[in-house]
């Protein structure tokens, strides 16, 4: 893998034309920034929640900063606004007061937050849902080819987490229950930030090879809280193949589908299965 794209413009199916190429104060701040993340993540899994929450808000604050002191290319400074989106979503989905809610609600409620976070970040930057990757053009072709690769995904990561089942027994209610929010709410909401947002970013700053490297990176990061070196691994190959549905079709749905599918094998039906 080549550390940066080198010509001139490179341009993968979603997003603008790639930067001429960054230079080492450009990657100093993306590395920093990606290194803190995961600092940041690790001491809210492992350590300490509420220094990890302390922490996102440093880093937040932090990032923008340094965008706002120093000037940056506009692909660097965008790829620093959209990796910023991350501390928040640590921050508001930790210190929010979640008791309050449902348990059966708090997933999409948690979820609601990040994509509130996504959609203003949008609304910010000016952005258009179909340069992001939200095109209907051949969403059957890719829905089929999201539910093929979700299949073998979901099950792999059964295999690496072994959850225990959430209900006695199987209902088909539960299992429309957990369609709609991973659907609707946790591939939706993640496949936004991490690949229309992050990677659609760091692809133009870097070129696409990189781009998706780095954000399948961060992918994995965000997933420490599970507390499981083999699913840390498993998800950054999860992200470089959602990245690269996304690079190859230039659109979210065959990464959401995977996403969604997959998850809905690994906790609503794997389970029940092999309980």
């Amino acid at each position: 893998m080549s550390a940066i794209e080198t010509s001139l413009m490179v341009k993968g199916s979603a997003g603008r034309p790639a930067a001429a190429g960054a230079g080492h104060r450009d990657w100093l701040l993306i590395l920093a920034v990606m290194v803190a993340i995961g600092i940041t993540e690790w001491v809210f899994a492992y350590r300490d929640v509420a220094f990890g929450i302390g922490l996102a808000l440093l880093l937040t604050i932090g990032i923008y900063l340094t965008i706002s002191l120093a000037r940056f290319s506009q692909p660097i400074t965008d790829s620093a606004e959209s990796l910023a989106l991350i501390p928040l979503y640590i921050l508001f989905t930790s210190s929010l007061p979640w008791f309050f809610i449902n348990q059966q609600y708090l997933l999409p409620a948690v979820y609601s937050v990040v994509l509130a976070l996504c959609l203003w970040h949008i609304y910010q930057k000016k952005l258009g849902f179909f340069e992001l990757g939200f095109r209907s053009a051949h969403w059957l072709k890719y829905v089929l080819v999201g539910m093929a690769i979700a299949i073998p995904m979901g099950v792999m990561e059964y295999l690496v987490l072994r959850p225990a089942p959430a209900f006695p027994a199987f209902e088909v209610r539960y299992l429309l229950r957990d369609l709609v929010y991973m659907l609707g709410f946790v591939a939706l909401a993640e496949e936004l930030l991490f690949r229309g947002l992050l990677q659609r970013d760091l692809m133009n700053a870097f070129g696409w090879r990189t781009g998706l490297l780095l954000a399948a990176a961060l992918f994995a990061v965000m997933h420490l809280t599970w507390r499981s070196v083999p699913e840390v691994v498993f998800v950054f190959f999860g992200g470089l193949t959602l990245g690269y549905l996304y690079h190859r079709t230039g659109s979210l749905v065959a990464p959401i589908v995977t996403h969604a599918l997959g998850n809905v094998i690994l906790v609503a039906v794997m389970p029940y299965l092999m309980g």
